[in-house]
């Protein structure tokens, strides 16, 4: 009869080995709320920005109507683009921010970052319709009187501007974190044989 070949057990693990750390701690959820109230508050930033150099657009009264002084002027679009440029280049300087002051990442920050990217982007639009011209044409055009020129107030035509500051802080950090943040180390390659000696044992010739 040929003889059984019993497979051997698994290796134990070594002894002495860390315990494994949770993927989120309550070190990176506070590290995450911080980041979100610090990129939120921001937003100040963007708007002060907005309404200092955004074009712009200027109206006319004649009589009970108000017009458009420059019918061909792009002032509209203007603030538009140059909310956008703002707030790509204010998304970056916050991604390369956070990156700098955990090196490490983690899930945590890259929510506070783009949590907090999102409020920037709202509060800096809001702000910066506070901030402008009076949103009250009438009044303006009243205080201006007939035939004198007075700006307009800040609008934004496309709203999918807004989203310019989180993808620019999200893209900035994830780029940055996967180029020069730490390596999780290489596991040592395993010194035993593979398969195990006692599978290729010789078997017995069977015995008559």
């Amino acid at each position: 009869m040929t003889e059984a070949v019993t497979p051997m057990p698994p290796p134990p693990p070594p002894a002495g080995l860390p315990d494994q750390e949770p993927a989120v701690t309550p070190a990176d959820v506070r590290d995450g709320a911080a980041i979100t109230l610090l990129v939120g508050a921001s937003g100040a930033l963007l708007a002060l920005l907005w309404v200092w150099l955004a074009p712009r657009v200027q109206y006319v009264a004649h009589g009970q109507a108000v017009f458009l002084k420059n019918t061909e002027g792009e002032g509209r679009i203007g603030a538009d683009g140059t909310f956008f440029l703002l707030s790509l280049g204010l998304g970056a300087l916050s991604g390369l921010a956070v990156f700098l002051w955990r090196r490490r990442g983690g899930v945590a920050l890259v929510i506070g970052l783009t949590v907090g990217s999102c409020f920037a982007a709202l509060l800096g639009w809001r702000m910066g319709l506070w901030l402008g011209p009076g949103t009250d044409v009438a009044v303006a055009a009243a205080k201006a009187g007939e035939g004198v020129p007075f700006d307009a107030p800040l609008q934004l035509l496309a709203y999918g501007v807004l989203l310019g500051w989180p993808m620019a802080a999200t893209l900035t950090h994830l780029c940055l974190t996967a180029a020069f943040g730490p390596r999780d180390p290489v596991p040592s390659p395993w010194e035993g044989t593979y398969p195990p000696p006692h599978v290729h044992a010789d078997s017995k010739p069977p015995q008559g």
